[in-house]
């Protein structure tokens, strides 16, 4: 069996420094041989780490060390054209890395049989538990997926698909929590908390759950990561002092945050290429005219990537973004971004004259009121 390595290298000087954990897969997808291969992938710190493996009489092995556990990504690509084929083919099994996982597929990898393996045993029985909701939110995005661009618009048809995800969401949450309280010990009640905290985490909520973890998943690696959020986050609640950071301008000048001291600031997380960014942008738009000249401004950092200028200019010419703008040109690497602790955009912050977070978050018709209360006085 020939195994080719794409580039764990990109990612080697990190995992030295990180505690690392044997993995083998050993699989088995009918009787293909090569040029048939079995792809396997998964992120690492910003990365995409890539291996891949001949098929011989149907079977393969891949052998590495991650931070486990980490959920990878197995797709098949039967005519040897490569991995973009093999995506386009949806021929895809997510498992968890473990010491031994063992997979035998009679065709299809998409529906290869896991064995040998405890926790993706627990992550069957937990994605079971979730399955009534789940099906219900994945049927509501295959329908939003379908709609035409006009049906999008359809304000009904947006609030249908709404009305009937918003219980969906509740059920599932109500029984992520449960199963949070009854298997402490499991690394999916820490997936399943990461879900909860989303990108705007409440603290009240997420921190005693956290607590109530085992100690060995509160310092596992992602629940080191979790722990990181909740103290950034612990620094931007309201009432904190903001955090001040430099970035350079569309004409790459240094701009400080507290270059605005003494002004009501809304600091405005967006990026050319976030969809819901845009489509608030107008409403941003209508509260700056609004309210600028009653010692309010907005400064905006955008989250657009490396060698993107140009569309993240274009992006400010076109939604008629008149106040200061700022980035770092480094995408979700964006060193401001990180400091707030941003895991989703749009994201902002009404920082006050005296430099303390006033609010977070607000969109549509509750910045405009928040604004009003704090400017008519």
């Amino acid at each position: 069996m020939k195994r080719i390595i794409v580039s764990l290298l990109l990612s080697a000087p990190f995992m030295v420094l990180a505690q690392e954990t044997p993995y083998q897969i050993k699989g088995q997808v009918g009787k293909l041989s090569a040029p048939a291969k079995v792809f396997l992938t998964y992120r690492f710190d910003g990365n995409t780490v890539t291996d891949s493996a001949a098929l011989k009489n149907g079977m393969f092995e891949f052998k590495g060390a991650v931070q486990g556990p980490l959920q990878v990504r197995l797709l098949l690509d039967r005519e040897g054209k490569g991995l973009r084929s093999a995506f386009k083919s949806n021929d895809v099994l997510p498992i968890y890395s473990d010491k031994l996982v063992m997979v035998n597929a009679s065709d299809s990898l998409k529906n290869g049989k896991i064995s040998g393996s405890k926790i993706n045993e627990e992550n069957a029985a937990y994605v079971k538990m979730l399955a009534a909701p789940q099906a219900i939110m994945t049927g509501l995005d295959a329908q939003w997926a379908a709609a035409s661009a006009d049906k999008k618009q359809d304000l009904a048809f947006r609030k249908s698909l709404q009305d009937q995800n918003k219980p969906a969401q509740e059920e599932k949450v109500k029984l992520q929590k449960a199963y949070i309280k009854a298997n402490p010990n499991s690394y999916f009640s820490l997936q399943a908390l990461k879900e909860i905290a989303g990108s705007k985490m409440d603290l009240a909520v997420i921190e005693p759950m956290f607590n109530g973890l085992a100690p060995a998943v509160r310092n596992s690696a992602s629940g080191k990561a979790l722990a990181k959020q909740m103290e950034t986050t612990k620094l931007t609640t309201v009432g904190s002092m903001s955090l001040d950071f430099t970035q350079n301008d569309v004409n790459d000048k240094p701009v400080k945050l507290s270059d605005f001291r003494g002004k009501y600031v809304l600091l405005d997380f967006w990026a050319s290429w976030c969809g819901p960014c845009r489509a608030e942008n107008p409403n941003v738009v209508s509260a700056f005219h609004k309210f600028k000249d009653k010692n309010f401004t907005v400064l905006g950092v955008s989250l657009d990537n490396p060698g993107r200028k140009a569309d993240w200019l274009k992006a400010i010419e076109t939604d008629k973004l008149e106040w200061t703008q700022l980035s770092d040109l480094q995408g979700w690497k964006n060193a401001a971004s990180v400091l707030y602790g941003v895991r989703g955009i749009p994201q902002n912050y009404l920082i006050g004259p005296d430099g303390k977070i006033v609010a977070s978050n607000l969109r549509g018709e509750e910045l405009h009121k928040k604004l009003e209360a704090l400017l008519s006085k």
